[in-house]
């Protein structure tokens, strides 16, 4: 069978059990375990953004990753994933809806991992693999398709303004609010959509002159030029404030965070023997969560 039609096979009855499960189950499924101590150390090894906040917005934001990850399918296609992969996926979906309490992904049940780029008829082998993540549409509706190799490099390079994942959780705010067109009416207020659409022409404009920093793959059109912003909102938010304090200001607006006042620098955490547990315990590592790995 062609890998693209058993994909969109696949995808069609997974999306039907899907339907079914949320009408017969209609309670959106919250945490009730702890957050597993192996997780929180794939945080502190990979996430800059948690490892920036507060010891409470750590607590929130790990119960967001658990929410996700209760309501949400990560699955591997022709590639291996593990804890890291599915962390960094709801990581990825968790950070711009981070000060939104209330905020669920209804508009998602499932992440395909491809192991690295694809083509748009979701070819992994062949001409034109251009494609690094995408928000389904029609028979792939509520999936999102990510490359493995573009969301680990995410998070491991945070110099280069680019998060393909987070770009991706971007497409899908913006598409809860009616079609992608840039403009994310779920999250803006709004008084800030007329400011947004003309500052949206001036930046793209910019980037058509050549006289941009932004990822010129933002000057394709509006909804591109929102999830590229966004990725350096994320990614850079000292270097977005510096160089485009309007634009960064109307970012704060819209995900309700002041990014450059967060300490991304304390960057990713290695977790040694010798490091203190983070469960908070006030012991060794080795002493404490880690014994299962030094014992």
């Amino acid at each position: 069978m062609n890998f693209t039609i058993f994909i969109i096979i696949s995808v069609s009855i997974g999306f039907v059990i899907f339907k079914w499960n949320r009408r017969n189950n209609s309670k959106w499924v919250l945490p009730k375990e702890s957050f597993p101590t192996d997780w929180r150390i794939i945080l502190f090894n990979n996430v800059s953004f948690y490892n920036a906040l507060s010891e409470d917005e750590k607590k929130k934001f790990e119960y967001k990753i658990q929410e996700f990850l209760l309501n949400c399918r990560i699955t591997g296609i022709k590639t291996n994933i593990d804890a890291t992969d599915k962390i960094l996926v709801a990581s990825s979906g968790v950070i711009p809806i981070f000060k939104f309490d209330n905020w669920k992904y209804a508009n998602l049940y499932e992440v395909l991992i491809y192991p690295s780029t694809f083509n748009e008829e979701y070819e992994i082998e062949g001409s034109n693999r251009r494609v690094l993540g995408m928000v389904g549409n029609g028979a792939m509706e509520g999936i999102m398709i990510l490359s493995q190799q573009a969301l680990k490099h995410g998070f491991k390079n945070e110099s280069d303004k680019k998060n393909t994942a987070i770009h991706e959780f971007v497409h899908l705010i913006d598409k809860t609010g009616g079609p992608i067109d840039g403009i994310p009416s779920v999250l803006m207020e709004k008084q800030y959509a007329i400011p947004w659409l003309d500052l949206i022409n001036k930046k793209i404009d910019e980037i058509y002159e050549g006289a941009s920093d932004i990822n010129p793959y933002g000057g394709t059109n509006r909804a591109e030029f929102f999830s590229v912003a966004s990725e350096y909102f994320f990614e850079r938010p000292k270097l977005l404030e510096r160089k485009h304090p309007d634009l960064y200001n109307l970012l704060e607006k819209v995900f309700k965070q002041d990014m450059s006042s967060r300490n991304l620098s304390k960057s990713k955490v290695t977790i040694g023997r010798n490091s203190p547990c983070p469960c908070n315990s006030g012991n060794k590592y080795k002493k404490c969560c880690g014994q299962v790995h030094f014992n």
